[in-house]
């Protein structure tokens, strides 16, 4: 028996002539971290709608742990979290009153809340939170507070929709700590959205959509094995190295402090290496990027522009 606890199948939603999803198929396998990555109006928001239930496919079929959605969407309501992009809390209301109004909607009220509010507030350290009003939190507060609000149901699948957008790199880095403990502690599936290629790069398994079709799909480092090229930068600007980049065709990108050669892969930049020890006093290797594989397979950057490239 398999682990996916998320199997679609020939999935489509169209909206008059708009294929927003046009017969995609994928695996999320329980516990891990899926990148489900797209510029907007890709498909992305259009697919999370239908594996919550908010949005009808046309066709094709949807399997969350074990159910299908057209047998019993009311019971994969409570194996999902979501964390949406805007804040769906109540502005005006304290923390506590907040996560309290939506525990009563699953039915979590008196003992049980407070039980479930302490379990939260220490995992995720708002203890000291609960009584500020929502709207005065900073924004890496309110997205603990948000994680929260997902988990109160206990889910297993927690859906991100561009979780850290707007934070500052510190505050993305401690939301990311407390998803990953949460992982760890409840083999919790996340599948997130996002538009940090450094994020994605992290992930267990990342399907990439484009005009509501997958382009690619692959763990991290088999997509820019396939689609990324390597880099040596070098430091070190002497004319051996000049010499080397003229006589071997190497594409480069040169900045004020470095330069960068592209290389096909990791065992061609030892090559180099080796075989012109002279030319590389002081370097690094680095393997290619999500943004280059991103930009690769879609033929558009992250800002949602066309390549000529």
């Amino acid at each position: 028996m398999d682990n996916n606890i998320i199997s679609v199948n020939n999935l489509k939603k169209y909206y008059k002539d708009v294929k927003a999803v046009d017969d995609i198929s994928f695996r999320v396998k329980e516990g891990e971290l899926f990148a489900f990555l797209g510029l907007n109006g890709a498909g992305k928001s259009t697919t999370i709608n239908i594996l919550c239930g908010a949005t009808k496919k046309d066709s094709g079929s949807v399997i969350i742990d074990g159910i299908d959605i057209d047998e019993n969407i009311s019971a994969i309501k409570y194996e999902i979290g979501i964390v949406f992009q805007n804040s769906v809390l109540d502005k005006q209301l304290s923390v506590y009153d907040n996560l309290k109004f939506k525990a009563a909607l699953y039915g979590i009220t008196g003992d049980a809340f407070i039980k479930k509010l302490d379990e939260l507030t220490a995992f995720l350290d708002f203890k000291n939170l609960l009584s500020r009003t929502f709207s005065k939190l900073s924004g890496g507060q309110k997205r603990r507070i948000d994680i929260a609000r997902a988990l109160l149901n206990n889910p297993k699948i927690l859906i991100l929709d561009e979780p850290t957008t707007g934070l500052d790199p510190q505050t993305r880095l401690t939301v990311w700590n407390c998803l990953n403990s949460l992982r760890k502690k409840n083999n919790l599936t996340i599948f997130l959205t996002t538009h940090y290629m450094e994020e994605s790069a992290e992930a267990d398994y990342v399907v990439i959509l484009d005009n509501g079709h997958i382009v690619a799909h692959d763990t991290p480092i088999s997509l820019k094995n396939a689609y990324a090229s390597d880099f040596i930068r070098a430091y070190s600007k002497n004319a051996k190295l000049k010499e080397l980049i003229i006589k071997e065709n190497i594409k480069t990108v040169e900045r004020e402090d470095f330069i960068e050669l592209e290389v096909e892969s990791i065992g061609r930049a030892k090559q180099l290496l080796l075989s012109y020890p002279e030319a590389f006093e002081d370097f690094e290797i680095n393997k290619g990027k999500m943004d280059d594989v991103f930009l690769k397979v879609t033929g558009k950057n992250l800002a949602g522009g066309s390549s000529n490239e």
